[in-house]
């Protein structure tokens, strides 16, 4: 594997901090009991909001578990105790879990409907 110079580096570093400073990301993210909306605040002041229960992982977890999501670096949710992690972008684009159950999750859906 080629090793990286110090200027690939500092121009990838550099890349990274002007896509944090230009690209909408999370700037707090919390559940909602009340509606069951997990609500993410971006930092270009829009508001995305998903049913929680919605997304892989925390279907079948608890009010107070669902509570306990962590943002990772504005680009990811995470909740340690449902080993569940999902990207800001991927859920702004509607995936709520993998491929599979995307598709199970259709099915749902349109059952229902």
């Amino acid at each position: 594997m080629a090793s990286l110079t110090d200027e690939e580096i500092d121009a990838a570093n550099e890349r990274g901090r002007i896509v944090y400073e230009t690209e909408p990301h999370a700037r707090a993210a919390e559940y909602d009991r009340a509606t069951g909306l997990l609500v993410i605040a971006l930092t270009n002041g829009a508001t995305y909001s998903v049913p929680a229960r919605h997304l892989q992982g925390l279907t079948e977890a608890t009010d107070d578990q669902i509570a306990r999501v962590e943002i990772l670096s504005g680009y990811g949710l995470h909740w340690d105790e449902l080993d569940a992690d999902f990207t800001v972008g991927g859920l702004l684009a509607g995936r709520f879990g993998t491929a599979k159950y995307m598709a199970e999750f259709r099915k749902r859906l349109q059952q229902a409907a």
